[in-house]
């Protein structure tokens, strides 16, 4: 058994399921419908969730319990020295401060990442610190290291409508109307901290042919060396969509970047809350450093 154990929340695309075949410990996101909380590939699948969110119910993303985060933590302790804890970055989310203050109580046995990053981005870091706690590495260094390379990713993602950027304020009703008749696809990135606009284009082509050009800038440019010595990753997820349009998309990042490595995970349910489904985004993330 190694000594230090590795967890994080559902946003980085990979569910408490698969996390124990990863040997990862995953939190689920909560998500409150009608004033019900469901829990992320628990007890709601993302096909019951889009349904649910096309009907018009109340949606609302919510954070895990510190009840429940605590309890992962104690039951980790018991059979580890220490836990690393990946939450999604508190750029976007304050359950990264939250477990911070949390973690005070442990005298120094839970190291909480502000690792800056989510979804594919988010998914690395995690596959980094198994990888690192394998090597022997301590909490604490995992920690300093993750957050030492947190913002060396780029994620960019376009939206196929705007009802829900408009029920989330992002969107004035009228921006919303005209941009449904013309086709309007706003492109939004992450670039380590908070959801910004990028830009905005006619349909879903122009959308990922936009995407795509600002991807090759950055790998060009701020990770040109990264990706000349081979430690740099990109990633495709999504929000629903059918598995042909995925498969589809998933076909033209391969033909825009040939030979490169691409990992593939869902857009968690609580960005799918802001931006419904369709949604596509792309990314890169540096291959973390182990000592």
């Amino acid at each position: 058994m190694q000594k230090v154990a590795i967890m994080a929340d559902s946003n980085c695309g990979i569910f408490p399921e698969e996390g124990k075949k990863l040997g990862v410990s995953i939190i689920p996101m909560p998500v409150i419908i009608e004033g019900i909380t469901y829990y992320e590939g628990v007890d709601i699948t993302i096909e019951e969730f889009y349904r649910k969110q096309a009907e018009g119910v109340e949606i609302t993303s919510s954070l895990p319990s510190p009840g429940i985060v605590m309890d992962m933590w104690d039951e980790l302790l018991k059979e580890h020295e220490e836990v690393v804890y990946i939450p999604m970055t508190s750029g976007l989310s304050s359950s990264c401060a939250n477990a911070k203050m949390l973690a005070q109580d442990y005298e120094g046995r839970v190291h909480v990442v502000d690792n800056h990053r989510i979804s594919v981005t988010q998914a690395q870091s995690v596959f980094d610190a198994l990888e690192m706690a394998e090597k022997g590495m301590s909490g604490a260094e995992i920690c300093e290291m993750l957050e030492k390379e947190a913002l060396d990713a780029s994620i960019y993602i376009a939206v196929d409508t705007l009802e829900y950027l408009k029920k989330g304020g992002r969107v004035t009703a009228a921006g919303a109307t005209i941009g449904t008749v013309l086709n309007i696809k706003p492109v939004l990135t992450i670039q380590g901290e908070k959801l910004d606009a990028f830009a905005k284009v006619r349909g879903m082509k122009s959308a990922f042919k936009t995407m795509c050009k600002a991807l090759k800038k950055d790998i060009d440019g701020r990770f040109h060396e990264l990706h000349e010595k081979g430690e740099l990753y990109l990633g495709i997820a999504n929000t629903y969509m059918e598995p042909e349009t995925l498969e589809m998309w998933k076909k033209e990042l391969e033909k825009t970047f040939p030979g490169e490595k691409i990992m593939h995970y869902p857009l968690t349910l609580s960005i799918g809350c802001h931006i419904g489904p369709g949604g596509l985004g792309i990314g890169c993330v540096r291959k973390g450093e182990v000592l």
